[in-house]
């Protein structure tokens, strides 16, 4: 990714969660990705984490409708996904997408917990959650033009607890220096 990409990513995130109430904290650290695939409009998001403990962190994320954080799983790390603002469709499958099944399995949305079938795309509107546990695999991207998503979860550890369906992806984008940063990135 060039930096003036990453750039306006950071000016166009934090614009959209001004103007809909969500102040970031005073040193905030930001995560800029395409997923090593080159395309930022594709394959994009925009991460601030908000605290980082041993036993949680919790995020705050942006996306346009275009982009969709690639299908993935987590050895250890159990999430809930919140859609803050606009709509989330959110694809879910138990066990890898490539294993040919039609498998049901039940996720908490809301609290609740509903049956879902291998592949099936659940839409998270505004306030919504919905709980992944280890082995669950989600890929996720915004249904309207712009949506803020939430993340709460158990201890985070990108660089070895991020399973991609492409083994190719890279969590952390190469950077193409082109102009000065504006913030400094969690992979700087």
């Amino acid at each position: 990714m060039k930096r003036s990409e990453i750039n306006k990513a950071v000016r166009d995130a934090t614009a959209f969660f001004e103007s809909n109430g969500w102040t970031l904290p005073p040193k905030p650290r930001w995560d800029v990705t395409d997923f090593g695939l080159g395309d930022f409009s594709k394959w994009g998001l925009v991460l601030v984490n908000l605290a980082e403990e041993p036993e949680y962190c919790e995020k705050l994320m942006y996306a346009r409708k275009e982009q969709t954080t690639p299908a993935h799983t987590h050895g250890k790390k159990k999430e809930d996904i919140i859609c803050r603002k606009g709509r989330l469709a959110i694809r879910l499958w138990k066990g890898h997408p490539a294993e040919d099944n039609d498998a049901t399995f039940y996720v908490q949305i809301n609290g609740e917990m509903k049956e879902v079938t291998q592949g099936q795309t659940v839409v998270l509107h505004s306030g919504e959650r919905i709980t992944l546990v280890p082995g669950i695999y989600h890929e996720f991207r915004p249904e309207t033009k712009e949506c803020i998503i939430g993340e709460v979860s158990t201890a985070n550890d990108d660089l070895h607890d991020n399973f991609f369906v492409n083994e190719e992806i890279g969590r952390f984008a190469e950077i193409d220096e082109d102009e000065p940063p504006i913030v400094k990135l969690v992979s700087d």
